[in-house]
Protein backbone atom coordinates (compact mmCIF):
# COMPACT_ATOMS: atom_id res chain seq x y z
CA UNK A 1 0.00 0.00 0.00
CA UNK A 2 1.04 3.88 -0.61
CA UNK A 3 2.16 5.45 2.53
CA UNK A 4 -0.73 7.92 2.07
CA UNK A 5 -3.43 5.01 1.94
CA UNK A 6 -1.61 3.90 4.88
CA UNK A 7 -1.39 7.02 7.01
CA UNK A 8 -5.41 7.46 6.00
CA UNK A 9 -6.13 4.13 7.37
CA UNK A 10 -4.47 4.61 10.96
CA UNK A 11 -6.27 7.43 11.57
CA UNK A 12 -9.42 5.90 10.97
CA UNK A 13 -8.64 3.14 13.03
CA UNK A 14 -7.60 5.43 15.48
CA UNK A 15 -10.83 6.99 15.90
CA UNK A 16 -12.46 4.06 17.28
CA UNK A 17 -12.07 3.16 21.11
CA UNK A 18 -9.09 1.10 21.65
CA UNK A 19 -6.90 3.93 23.56
CA UNK A 20 -3.56 3.36 21.49
CA UNK A 21 -2.00 4.66 18.52
CA UNK A 22 -1.94 2.42 15.42
CA UNK A 23 1.83 1.51 14.03
CA UNK A 24 1.06 -0.84 11.43
CA UNK A 25 -1.48 -1.87 8.72
CA UNK A 26 -1.88 -4.51 6.10
CA UNK A 27 -4.33 -6.24 4.19
CA UNK A 28 -6.28 -9.09 4.99
CA UNK A 29 -8.34 -11.40 4.20
CA UNK A 30 -10.23 -12.16 0.54
CA UNK A 31 -13.87 -11.53 0.76
CA UNK A 32 -16.00 -10.36 -1.82
CA UNK A 33 -17.87 -7.82 -0.81
CA UNK A 34 -15.85 -5.80 1.72
CA UNK A 35 -11.99 -4.95 1.97
CA UNK A 36 -10.33 -5.58 5.23
CA UNK A 37 -7.00 -4.62 6.77
CA UNK A 38 -5.28 -5.96 10.26
CA UNK A 39 -4.37 -3.11 12.26
CA UNK A 40 -1.54 -3.25 14.57
CA UNK A 41 -1.70 -0.88 17.63
CA UNK A 42 1.35 0.32 19.94
CA UNK A 43 -0.72 -1.28 23.00
CA UNK A 44 0.80 -4.47 21.53
CA UNK A 45 -3.13 -5.31 20.60
CA UNK A 46 -4.55 -6.50 16.49
CA UNK A 47 -7.69 -5.14 15.32
CA UNK A 48 -10.06 -6.04 12.14
CA UNK A 49 -10.61 -2.47 10.30
CA UNK A 50 -13.11 -2.77 7.38
CA UNK A 51 -14.66 -0.84 5.15
CA UNK A 52 -18.07 -1.34 4.50
CA UNK A 53 -19.56 -1.79 1.07
CA UNK A 54 -23.11 0.48 1.37
CA UNK A 55 -23.72 -0.34 -2.21
CA UNK A 56 -24.42 -4.44 -0.94
CA UNK A 57 -25.57 -2.87 2.81
CA UNK A 58 -27.03 0.72 2.08
CA UNK A 59 -29.22 0.06 5.95
CA UNK A 60 -25.58 0.34 8.01
CA UNK A 61 -27.24 1.64 10.74
CA UNK A 62 -29.35 -1.64 10.44
CA UNK A 63 -26.47 -3.69 9.88
CA UNK A 64 -24.12 -3.17 12.69
CA UNK A 65 -27.55 -3.14 15.20
CA UNK A 66 -27.97 -6.92 14.21
CA UNK A 67 -24.42 -7.31 14.54
CA UNK A 68 -24.17 -5.59 17.98
CA UNK A 69 -27.36 -7.70 19.55
CA UNK A 70 -25.95 -10.84 18.02
CA UNK A 71 -22.76 -10.84 19.41
CA UNK A 72 -23.70 -9.51 22.66
CA UNK A 73 -26.56 -12.15 22.89
CA UNK A 74 -23.81 -14.60 22.36
CA UNK A 75 -21.56 -13.38 24.89
CA UNK A 76 -24.17 -14.38 27.92
CA UNK A 77 -24.45 -17.50 26.43
CA UNK A 78 -20.46 -18.37 26.29
CA UNK A 79 -20.39 -16.18 29.98
CA UNK A 80 -22.84 -18.67 30.92
CA UNK A 81 -21.32 -21.52 30.12
CA UNK A 82 -17.67 -20.42 31.07
CA UNK A 83 -16.26 -20.30 27.83
CA UNK A 84 -14.04 -17.27 26.24
CA UNK A 85 -16.19 -14.67 25.56
CA UNK A 86 -13.50 -12.81 23.07
CA UNK A 87 -13.13 -16.23 21.12
CA UNK A 88 -16.30 -17.36 21.16
CA UNK A 89 -17.75 -14.79 18.96
CA UNK A 90 -16.40 -11.28 17.53
CA UNK A 91 -15.78 -7.87 19.90
CA UNK A 92 -17.23 -4.79 18.18
CA UNK A 93 -15.02 -2.10 18.87
CA UNK A 94 -16.96 1.34 18.73
CA UNK A 95 -16.12 5.01 17.46
CA UNK A 96 -15.15 7.65 20.05
CA UNK A 97 -19.00 8.88 19.61
CA UNK A 98 -19.78 5.80 20.95
CA UNK A 99 -21.76 4.48 17.55
CA UNK A 100 -20.74 0.96 16.91
CA UNK A 101 -18.93 2.38 13.37
CA UNK A 102 -17.96 5.93 12.01
CA UNK A 103 -18.15 7.62 8.43
CA UNK A 104 -15.40 9.60 7.36
CA UNK A 105 -15.31 12.83 5.47
CA UNK A 106 -16.11 11.10 2.27
CA UNK A 107 -18.94 9.32 3.39
CA UNK A 108 -17.43 5.39 3.58
CA UNK A 109 -18.64 3.52 6.58
CA UNK A 110 -16.17 1.85 8.63
CA UNK A 111 -16.09 -0.71 11.39
CA UNK A 112 -13.13 -2.45 13.91
CA UNK A 113 -13.45 -5.39 15.43
CA UNK A 114 -11.15 -6.99 18.30
CA UNK A 115 -8.62 -9.67 16.01
CA UNK A 116 -9.32 -12.98 17.43
CA UNK A 117 -5.65 -14.31 18.14
CA UNK A 118 -4.03 -17.59 16.78
CA UNK A 119 -6.42 -18.49 14.41
CA UNK A 120 -6.61 -19.97 10.87
CA UNK A 121 -9.30 -19.92 7.82
CA UNK A 122 -9.56 -22.74 5.08
CA UNK A 123 -10.87 -21.97 1.97
CA UNK A 124 -11.11 -25.98 1.20
CA UNK A 125 -11.50 -28.69 3.70
CA UNK A 126 -8.30 -30.77 3.78
CA UNK A 127 -9.84 -33.20 5.86
CA UNK A 128 -13.22 -34.79 7.42
CA UNK A 129 -12.13 -33.19 10.81
CA UNK A 130 -12.40 -29.76 9.14
CA UNK A 131 -15.81 -30.29 8.42
CA UNK A 132 -16.91 -31.77 11.46
CA UNK A 133 -15.46 -28.51 13.28
CA UNK A 134 -17.01 -26.47 11.06
CA UNK A 135 -21.00 -28.18 11.16
CA UNK A 136 -20.43 -28.22 14.59
CA UNK A 137 -19.76 -24.67 14.65
CA UNK A 138 -22.68 -23.76 12.89
CA UNK A 139 -24.96 -25.76 14.37
CA UNK A 140 -23.83 -24.60 17.93
CA UNK A 141 -24.24 -20.79 16.75
CA UNK A 142 -28.10 -21.75 15.92
CA UNK A 143 -28.08 -23.43 19.45
CA UNK A 144 -26.98 -20.68 21.04
CA UNK A 145 -29.32 -17.88 19.06
CA UNK A 146 -32.53 -20.69 19.71
CA UNK A 147 -34.23 -18.14 22.52
CA UNK A 148 -33.15 -14.71 21.04
CA UNK A 149 -36.34 -13.39 19.06
CA UNK A 150 -35.76 -13.35 15.14
CA UNK A 151 -37.99 -10.32 15.06
CA UNK A 152 -35.31 -8.06 16.77
CA UNK A 153 -33.08 -8.43 13.48
CA UNK A 154 -33.16 -6.61 10.28
CA UNK A 155 -33.59 -8.18 6.94
CA UNK A 156 -29.67 -6.48 5.88
CA UNK A 157 -29.89 -7.56 2.35
CA UNK A 158 -34.10 -8.05 1.37
CA UNK A 159 -34.69 -11.66 0.04
CA UNK A 160 -31.35 -12.85 0.56
CA UNK A 161 -32.28 -16.18 0.12
CA UNK A 162 -35.32 -16.35 -1.23
CA UNK A 163 -34.19 -18.45 -3.98
CA UNK A 164 -37.57 -17.58 -6.43
CA UNK A 165 -36.84 -14.32 -6.24
CA UNK A 166 -33.32 -15.12 -7.03
CA UNK A 167 -34.72 -16.39 -10.05
CA UNK A 168 -36.55 -13.63 -11.13
CA UNK A 169 -33.41 -11.40 -10.65
CA UNK A 170 -31.34 -13.90 -12.67
CA UNK A 171 -33.78 -13.91 -15.38
CA UNK A 172 -34.03 -10.64 -15.65
CA UNK A 173 -30.43 -10.50 -16.23
CA UNK A 174 -30.88 -12.84 -19.00
CA UNK A 175 -33.49 -10.56 -21.09
CA UNK A 176 -31.70 -7.30 -20.72
CA UNK A 177 -28.25 -9.06 -20.92
CA UNK A 178 -26.26 -5.92 -20.74
CA UNK A 179 -22.63 -7.24 -21.94
CA UNK A 180 -23.90 -9.30 -24.82
CA UNK A 181 -22.40 -12.43 -22.84
CA UNK A 182 -25.77 -14.12 -22.95
CA UNK A 183 -25.72 -16.27 -26.26
CA UNK A 184 -21.93 -17.37 -25.67
CA UNK A 185 -23.98 -19.32 -21.98
CA UNK A 186 -27.07 -20.90 -23.34
CA UNK A 187 -26.10 -24.32 -21.71
CA UNK A 188 -25.37 -22.45 -17.87
CA UNK A 189 -29.18 -20.47 -18.67
CA UNK A 190 -30.60 -23.77 -19.62
CA UNK A 191 -28.94 -25.58 -16.64
CA UNK A 192 -31.23 -23.03 -14.11
CA UNK A 193 -34.28 -22.73 -16.20
CA UNK A 194 -34.17 -27.50 -15.82
CA UNK A 195 -34.14 -26.89 -12.28
CA UNK A 196 -36.71 -24.05 -11.61
CA UNK A 197 -39.15 -26.15 -9.80
CA UNK A 198 -37.19 -27.35 -6.77
CA UNK A 199 -36.61 -23.64 -6.40
CA UNK A 200 -39.75 -22.43 -4.57
CA UNK A 201 -39.76 -25.81 -1.45
CA UNK A 202 -38.81 -23.74 1.43
CA UNK A 203 -40.46 -20.50 0.71
CA UNK A 204 -43.90 -22.93 0.33
CA UNK A 205 -43.04 -24.88 3.17
CA UNK A 206 -42.43 -21.61 5.37
CA UNK A 207 -45.84 -20.58 3.84
CA UNK A 208 -47.51 -23.55 5.01
CA UNK A 209 -46.12 -23.31 8.95
CA UNK A 210 -43.94 -26.12 8.37
CA UNK A 211 -40.29 -24.56 8.38
CA UNK A 212 -39.36 -22.28 11.39
CA UNK A 213 -37.55 -19.26 10.90
CA UNK A 214 -34.33 -19.15 12.91
CA UNK A 215 -31.59 -16.82 13.64
CA UNK A 216 -29.11 -17.77 10.58
CA UNK A 217 -25.81 -16.96 9.78
CA UNK A 218 -26.42 -17.15 6.12
CA UNK A 219 -22.95 -16.88 4.81
CA UNK A 220 -21.33 -20.10 6.54
CA UNK A 221 -18.58 -20.63 4.07
CA UNK A 222 -16.14 -22.29 5.37
CA UNK A 223 -13.47 -19.09 4.92
CA UNK A 224 -16.26 -17.72 7.40
CA UNK A 225 -15.07 -19.68 9.95
CA UNK A 226 -12.28 -19.38 12.06
CA UNK A 227 -10.03 -22.43 13.83
CA UNK A 228 -7.55 -22.60 16.60
CA UNK A 229 -4.92 -22.70 14.59
CA UNK A 230 -3.12 -25.40 17.58
CA UNK A 231 -6.31 -26.99 18.03
CA UNK A 232 -7.86 -26.99 14.70
CA UNK A 233 -11.36 -26.39 16.64
CA UNK A 234 -13.77 -24.37 15.43
CA UNK A 235 -13.53 -20.96 17.19
CA UNK A 236 -16.53 -19.04 15.72
CA UNK A 237 -18.61 -17.80 12.94
CA UNK A 238 -17.20 -14.39 11.49
CA UNK A 239 -18.68 -12.22 9.01
CA UNK A 240 -21.94 -11.50 10.97
CA UNK A 241 -23.22 -9.20 8.24
CA UNK A 242 -26.16 -11.70 6.87
CA UNK A 243 -26.64 -12.99 10.31
CA UNK A 244 -30.90 -12.48 10.11
CA UNK A 245 -34.26 -14.58 10.16
CA UNK A 246 -33.28 -17.81 7.80
CA UNK A 247 -33.22 -22.03 7.38
CA UNK A 248 -31.27 -23.93 9.16
CA UNK A 249 -31.13 -25.99 6.24
CA UNK A 250 -29.29 -23.51 3.83
CA UNK A 251 -27.25 -23.04 6.57
CA UNK A 252 -26.05 -26.23 6.12
CA UNK A 253 -26.07 -26.03 2.53
CA UNK A 254 -23.69 -22.69 2.53
CA UNK A 255 -21.10 -24.49 4.35
CA UNK A 256 -21.62 -28.15 2.48
CA UNK A 257 -21.21 -26.00 -0.84
CA UNK A 258 -18.47 -24.34 0.16
CA UNK A 259 -16.60 -26.60 2.32
CA UNK A 260 -17.40 -30.32 0.78
CA UNK A 261 -16.25 -29.23 -2.91
CA UNK A 262 -13.02 -31.16 -4.28
CA UNK A 263 -11.91 -27.70 -5.45
CA UNK A 264 -12.00 -24.14 -5.40
CA UNK A 265 -14.78 -22.01 -5.97
CA UNK A 266 -13.30 -20.59 -8.99
CA UNK A 267 -11.24 -24.05 -10.70
CA UNK A 268 -11.40 -23.67 -14.16
CA UNK A 269 -11.36 -27.27 -14.72
CA UNK A 270 -14.70 -28.46 -13.79
CA UNK A 271 -13.55 -32.03 -13.72
CA UNK A 272 -12.27 -31.80 -10.76
CA UNK A 273 -15.21 -30.77 -9.10
CA UNK A 274 -17.66 -33.24 -6.66
CA UNK A 275 -19.19 -33.46 -3.37
CA UNK A 276 -16.80 -35.27 -1.39
CA UNK A 277 -19.59 -37.74 0.56
CA UNK A 278 -16.76 -38.07 3.42
CA UNK A 279 -16.62 -34.22 4.00
CA UNK A 280 -20.69 -34.39 3.89
CA UNK A 281 -21.39 -36.60 6.45
CA UNK A 282 -18.61 -35.02 8.78
CA UNK A 283 -20.15 -31.67 8.44
CA UNK A 284 -23.66 -33.04 9.06
CA UNK A 285 -22.75 -35.24 12.56
CA UNK A 286 -20.87 -31.76 13.32
CA UNK A 287 -23.98 -29.74 12.85
CA UNK A 288 -26.22 -32.03 14.64
CA UNK A 289 -24.28 -32.49 17.50
CA UNK A 290 -23.46 -28.41 17.61
CA UNK A 291 -27.40 -27.53 17.32
CA UNK A 292 -28.11 -30.00 20.42
CA UNK A 293 -31.83 -31.29 18.99
CA UNK A 294 -33.02 -27.88 18.48
CA UNK A 295 -34.38 -28.87 14.73
CA UNK A 296 -37.19 -30.82 13.60
CA UNK A 297 -37.26 -33.77 11.97
CA UNK A 298 -38.06 -32.13 8.66
CA UNK A 299 -35.56 -29.45 9.06
CA UNK A 300 -32.81 -32.26 9.19
CA UNK A 301 -34.62 -34.36 6.13
CA UNK A 302 -34.48 -30.85 4.22
CA UNK A 303 -30.29 -30.89 4.58
CA UNK A 304 -29.94 -32.40 1.22
CA UNK A 305 -32.01 -30.01 -0.36
CA UNK A 306 -30.88 -27.24 1.26
CA UNK A 307 -26.90 -27.79 -0.01
CA UNK A 308 -28.82 -27.92 -3.73
CA UNK A 309 -30.56 -24.97 -3.38
CA UNK A 310 -27.83 -22.82 -1.86
CA UNK A 311 -25.24 -24.27 -4.25
CA UNK A 312 -27.51 -23.80 -7.44
CA UNK A 313 -28.53 -19.92 -6.04
CA UNK A 314 -24.96 -19.07 -5.64
CA UNK A 315 -24.46 -20.50 -9.45
CA UNK A 316 -27.18 -18.66 -10.69
CA UNK A 317 -26.20 -15.23 -8.89
CA UNK A 318 -22.43 -15.56 -10.33
CA UNK A 319 -23.71 -16.08 -13.75
CA UNK A 320 -26.26 -13.12 -13.69
CA UNK A 321 -23.41 -10.99 -12.24
CA UNK A 322 -21.65 -12.02 -15.24
CA UNK A 323 -24.47 -11.23 -17.49
CA UNK A 324 -24.64 -7.66 -15.48
CA UNK A 325 -20.79 -7.26 -16.26
CA UNK A 326 -19.04 -7.93 -12.51
CA UNK A 327 -20.40 -5.69 -11.13
CA UNK A 328 -21.76 -7.15 -7.70
CA UNK A 329 -18.67 -9.74 -6.74
CA UNK A 330 -15.05 -9.11 -6.31
CA UNK A 331 -12.75 -10.75 -9.56
CA UNK A 332 -9.58 -10.60 -10.52
CA UNK A 333 -9.53 -12.01 -13.66
CA UNK A 334 -11.91 -11.72 -17.05
CA UNK A 335 -14.20 -14.49 -16.76
CA UNK A 336 -13.88 -15.40 -12.77
CA UNK A 337 -17.48 -15.36 -12.30
CA UNK A 338 -18.51 -17.61 -14.94
CA UNK A 339 -16.00 -19.84 -13.59
CA UNK A 340 -17.56 -19.52 -10.20
CA UNK A 341 -20.97 -20.19 -11.77
CA UNK A 342 -19.70 -23.52 -13.50
CA UNK A 343 -18.66 -24.96 -10.59
CA UNK A 344 -21.12 -24.37 -8.71
CA UNK A 345 -23.31 -25.82 -11.58
CA UNK A 346 -21.21 -29.14 -11.83
CA UNK A 347 -21.38 -29.60 -7.59
CA UNK A 348 -25.19 -29.51 -8.38
CA UNK A 349 -24.99 -31.88 -10.78
CA UNK A 350 -22.93 -34.35 -8.49
CA UNK A 351 -25.14 -33.82 -5.83
CA UNK A 352 -27.98 -35.34 -8.20
CA UNK A 353 -25.99 -37.96 -8.89
CA UNK A 354 -25.33 -39.08 -4.89
CA UNK A 355 -28.60 -37.76 -4.05
CA UNK A 356 -29.58 -41.17 -2.04
CA UNK A 357 -26.00 -41.45 -0.60
CA UNK A 358 -26.75 -38.07 0.79
CA UNK A 359 -30.10 -38.46 3.00
CA UNK A 360 -28.99 -37.90 6.78
CA UNK A 361 -30.55 -41.36 7.54
CA UNK A 362 -28.00 -43.02 5.25
CA UNK A 363 -25.48 -40.69 6.25
CA UNK A 364 -26.19 -41.30 9.90
CA UNK A 365 -26.01 -44.90 9.19
CA UNK A 366 -22.76 -44.59 7.59
CA UNK A 367 -24.25 -45.60 4.35
CA UNK A 368 -22.87 -42.64 2.12
CA UNK A 369 -19.14 -43.35 1.51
Amino acid sequence: MKAEETAKLKQIAERFETGGKAVAVEPCGNGHIHTTYLVAFSSGEQYILQSINTSVFKDVDGLMDNIVKVTSFLRRRLEEQGKDVNRGTLTVIRAADGRPYLTDENGQAWRLYTNVNHVVTYEQADSPEVMYQAGLAIGRFQAFLADFSVGELHETIPDFHNTPRRYQDFEKAVSQDRCGRAASVAKEIAFVRARREEMSVFMDLRGQGRLPLRVTHNDPKLANILFDQTTHEAVCLCDLDTVMPGFAPFDFGDAIRSGASTASEDETDCEKVTVSLPLYQACLKGFLQGAKGRLTEEEISLFPLGAKLMTLECGMRFLADYLEGDIYFKTEREGQNLDRCRTQFKLVSDMERKWEKMSPQACLRGDCD
